[in-house]
């Protein structure tokens, strides 16, 4: 099984929405066996409560359902992913501060992939608590899981 984690800063917009969106897409390629996928923030301010409305509403536009509730990442995470993806740099320093570089643990920002694919060059995704820009946000999160399926799916052999 091949684990897959999306951090960012409370785990209500950006990382369940990749959550959401990425575990559609990986359904959607019959690899629901093969691939599992969480997400969590580097802060508690939010843990046990659903997605923002605005990422529950942008979800639900495009057909994609969510249910999960944010929680707190943690150290214990290192162990248990093979893959944690952080929305921004504020995020990836935190992961990297609480857990360093595990040997086995590809610890990376989540859109490296779509800009290795050529699909954007915006290298971090913008937190849309403050500006309601949830479609905006949309649109890098699904080119960020199309890229980083087409990475496990290489890299994996699936």
């Amino acid at each position: 099984m091949i684990n897959v984690l999306f951090v960012c800063l409370g785990n209500i917009c950006r990382s369940p929405m990749a959550d959401a969106v990425f575990a559609h897409l990986v359904k959607q390629a019959g690899l629901d066996d093969k691939i599992r996928v969480d997400s969590a923030g580097t802060s508690g301010w939010h843990v046990g409560e659903p997605a923002h409305r605005g990422t529950l509403a942008v979800l639900k536009k495009h057909h994609i359902p969510y249910n999960g509730r944010a929680r707190q990442f943690t150290h214990q995470d290192a162990n248990q992913f093979d893959y944690i993806l952080a929305m921004d740099r504020s995020n990836l320093s935190d992961i990297k501060r609480l857990i360093g570089d595990p040997p086995n643990t590809e610890v990376a920002m989540f859109l490296s992939y779509a800009n290795q694919a050529g699909l954007t060059t915006i290298q971090e995704v913008p937190d849309p608590y403050y500006n309601n820009n949830f479609d905006e946000v949309y649109d890098l999160v699904f080119k960020g899981c199309q890229a980083l399926l087409d990475h496990i799916r290489k890299t994996h052999d699936l």
